[in-house]
């Protein structure tokens, strides 16, 4: 029986009693569960690495805003279907000042966050066209997605980047495309789990490919801004967000409030979609819709069918952080560069203990630090890894639920690690690699 910081049998006992077959197949709230219920038997503080919770304070701007907007009795009025004018205005200008992109408002709708976005896509792009029925994630990716396709009754195919970085993703992504079946192309970016960011030749990739064979590029920037290599703070000058939609005017961009602006607990994201896509018919789409536009369709049909309408008092928030953050009156990634921070010191505490990181590079470039990042130790894979520090009071999600072929590594998501943890994790890493000598 080892001597864990964590009491081995409550562990063992709380493992078994889950009834989980496998750890590295739980979903990210089994896991959450999972430790809730060792902390609480155990009276032990783990280090929660498992959930992508934010971890700072919300935009006060936008607490303020909505506060204002509740008393005004809007909590007692539907909200317009496809957002409010002031927010709308709002987002065409962030997707200018921090993207480098034109789009007209009535392409920009808010949605109940970004997952809404992503399933009303996929329920969209899905129908435009009989013959293309499949939907590609560029992965590793957040699990989610695949779980929103399956439930939709769609085809997916997927493929781990991890081999294909630069110009061989030009090659492998071709290898899909050509079969004629795949309706759109999903990634994040940065990406979730693994932080890679594609360079710009491999989003000029992405984009001539997609314009070649008719596909639509969804991209979810539920990071936005997060590269901290660079600084993309600032309003209307360069550099800008690194996206596909620089080269392809066939996109759709799903932009998260919950991790850039604080604001997770309202539900509140933005899908924008570009001028040219937004009016492109399709006459396929009249299966399902009442109609062939594609911009129509997603809000009339999708949009509405889901939740007739985004939060009221939660597009009063979100108008006015962007309108702070579009007058340069509020940097919103000052605000989360703390998230970097923290990923530079939980990475080397890590790699001195004996771990690895999986996803390392963008091509030739260490990846930044920032909201996750993926390890590895010699000798585990990631079902054993992921079991083993429950023991060491460290909890995490394997690679295998994100698409990955890294079957050894986990994911680890620092916004709820405190600081005040560091020694803590350090301990806890020195007697892990005590046990697990190398």
């Amino acid at each position: 029986m080892k001597n864990t910081p964590i009491d081995y049998m409550i562990v063992s006992r709380k493992i078994e009693e889950s009834r989980l077959e496998k750890l590295s197949t739980a979903s990210i709230r089994e896991i959450k569960r999972l430790v809730d219920n060792i902390e609480s038997a155990t009276g032990e503080r783990f280090v929660r690495m498992e959930m992508g919770i934010p971890g700072l304070p919300p935009a006060q701007i936008g607490v303020k805003a909505e506060i204002e907007a509740l008393r005004r009795g809007v909590a007692a009025i539907y909200p317009d279907i496809q957002g409010i004018p002031e927010l709308k205005q709002e987002i065409s200008r962030f997707v200018k000042l921090f993207i480098d992109v034109n789009v007209d408002p009535q392409g920009c709708i808010p949605t109940v966050g970004s997952m809404q976005g992503s399933f009303a896509a996929f329920l969209t792009v899905s129908k435009m066209n009989r013959d293309k029925d499949t939907i590609l994630f560029i992965d590793p990716g957040f699990p989610v997605h695949k779980q929103q396709v399956r439930i939709l009754g769609e085809k997916y195919a997927t493929f781990d980047v991890y081999n294909y970085r630069g110009d061989k993703l030009y090659r492998k992504l071709e290898s899909y495309l050509e079969k004629g079946n795949i309706c759109s192309i999903l990634y994040s970016n940065p990406n979730n789990p693994s932080w890679i960011c594609f360079t710009e030749n491999e989003l000029k990739i992405i984009a001539g490919l997609a314009d070649r064979y008719g596909v639509v590029v969804l991209e979810d920037l539920a990071y936005i801004g997060m590269d901290f290599r660079k600084d993309l703070s600032r309003p209307g000058k360069p550099p800008f967000q690194a996206t596909a939609a620089h080269y392809t005017d066939q996109y759709i961009l799903l932009i998260s409030s919950s991790k850039a602006f604080s604001y997770a607990g309202q539900r509140i994201g933005m899908m924008i979609i570009s001028d040219a896509l937004y009016d492109k018919k399709f006459p396929d789409l009249r299966r399902v819709f009442t109609t062939d536009r594609l911009g129509y369709a997603m809000i009339f049909g999708s949009v509405y069918a889901l939740s007739a309408g985004t939060s009221h008092s939660g597009q009063y928030a979100l108008a006015a952080i962007l309108k702070a953050v579009n007058d340069g009156v509020y940097n919103f990634v000052d605000s989360v560069r703390e998230y970097g921070e923290k990923a530079g010191i939980m990475k080397k505490l890590f790699t001195a203990h004996g771990f690895k990181i999986v996803y390392d590079k963008d091509e030739n470039q260490p990846i930044a630090d920032g909201f996750y990042f993926t390890i590895a130790y010699p000798g585990l894979n990631g079902e054993t890894l992921l079991r083993e520090l429950l023991f060491y009071g460290i909890s995490a999600i394997a690679l295998d639920i994100t698409g990955s072929e890294r079957h050894e590594g986990i994911r680890a998501c620092v916004s709820l690690v405190r600081r005040s943890q560091f020694a803590d994790l350090e301990e806890r890493l020195k007697k892990f690699n005590e046990h697990h000598p190398l």
